[in-house]
């Protein structure tokens, strides 16, 4: 165990003054990290999980001078630069994942409420994440003052990720020349939603699939829960279909592709057109159906995730760098607890792990 605590957090620089701290970095950011998956969610849960597992602690951990405070917690959180422990959910979901060539890499933003309430007339705190689907792990993040920098802090999480051979899909946000040449030049294909921000593109897309003949098609349909829902992909050949100017600005697009969403809840149906450019070559309507949908996974199974399993909007830490940290220990606990092979939902999980130490280790040492 002490070698899997090295291989966590064992790399990360300490902050703090040397010879002026009464506790190891290691032993903080791993208390923390295991009361996070144990059900804790702030410094003094950290407090408690380290009082009530100090008998274990003291067999993995040196412990100089016992558990930590709250206070203590809180400090060592709020200085750490997130950039060190975000290398940390990169190595750690590098460890789970075995490649990344040809899934999907779905990149969106959050906003953490509970760092930037309303009341305070902020404009919100920001993460920046990239999810794989099919894994279902996250590989990096990036923060952000505001939800318009994505455009400035995606090219910037490309570069430290390997994303050769993915797709990456971004919202509309996201859908600039830059970034797609940004995608290209990192050896992967995009997948780019297109709306008013590029108004000549839309509208170019817009009158091709209403005057063009529809070969490549695809019909999903779905029900769960009183919910019907059924999506048509509709693709065309981005070639004879966008005029040189637009084939011109955007690098490699080979495709363009419709979404008809029709959702019916309680008799009340709904209708909704979206529109996507893309680098792949292939005019594979169920392909592009299903990442499509596998876009959202990183709503369904990221962020939601953050919110309900581990109550973060609910979160009051604003301090420093603490809202960020804490965020990135969230994701390596919820990447960890979803390679659990059993019944139990998640925050079953995470309130086993709180009461059974053995299946705790299990997921400490899953990779």
């Amino acid at each position: 165990m002490r070698d899997k605590i090295e291989e966590i957090f064992g790399q990360i620089p300490d902050p703090r003054v040397i010879n002026r701290c009464d506790h190891k970095l290691i032993d903080i950011l791993f208390i923390a990290f295991c009361t996070l998956l144990s059900q804790g969610e702030d410094f003094e849960d950290m407090v408690e999980f380290g009082k009530q597992r100090k008998a274990w602690l003291e067999t993995v951990l040196e412990l100089p001078n016992g558990i930590p405070s709250h206070d203590t917690f809180n400090r060592v959180l709020r200085i750490i630069e997130p950039q060190h422990l975000g290398e940390c959910l990169q190595a750690d979901g590098a460890g789970l994942l075995d490649h990344v060539k040809d899934k999907l890499i779905s990149l969106d933003g959050k906003k953490i409420k509970g760092a930037s309430p309303d009341s305070r007339g902020n404009k919100g705190l920001y993460i920046l994440s990239a999810w794989v689907n099919d894994n279902r792990l996250c590989i990096g993040q990036k923060r952000i003052e505001d939800k318009t920098n994505e455009i400035i802090a995606i090219p910037q999480l490309i570069d430290e990720l390997d994303v050769e051979g993915a797709t990456i899909s971004i919202d509309a946000i996201g859908c600039q020349v830059d970034i797609a040449q940004k995608i290209r030049h990192s050896r992967a294909h995009y997948l780019l939603a297109v709306k008013g921000n590029q108004k000549d593109l839309m509208e170019e897309i817009e009158e091709a699939f209403q005057y063009s003949s529809i070969q490549h098609y695809d019909e999903n349909w779905e029900y769960d829960h009183g919910r019907y829902e059924r999506r048509r992909c509709e693709v065309l050949d981005a070639k004879v279909s966008l005029s040189p100017n637009q084939l011109e600005r955007w690098i490699d697009v080979q495709q363009i592709i419709k979404i008809t969403a029709q959702r019916t809840i309680k008799e009340k149906t709904s209708t909704e057109l979206r529109y996507y450019i893309s680098s792949l070559n292939q005019n594979d309507a169920k392909r592009f159906n299903e990442l499509v949908r596998g876009h959202w996974g990183i709503e369904n199974h990221l962020h939601w995730h953050l919110d309900v399993t581990f109550n973060e909007d609910a979160n009051r830490s604003r301090s420093g760098n603490a809202p960020v940290n804490l965020n990135i220990l969230r994701k390596m606990a919820l990447q960890r607890i979803k390679q659990m092979k059993d019944r139990l939902s998640l925050k079953k999980r995470r309130f086993r792990a709180a009461l059974n130490l053995e299946y705790l280790i299990k997921i400490l040492t899953l990779v």
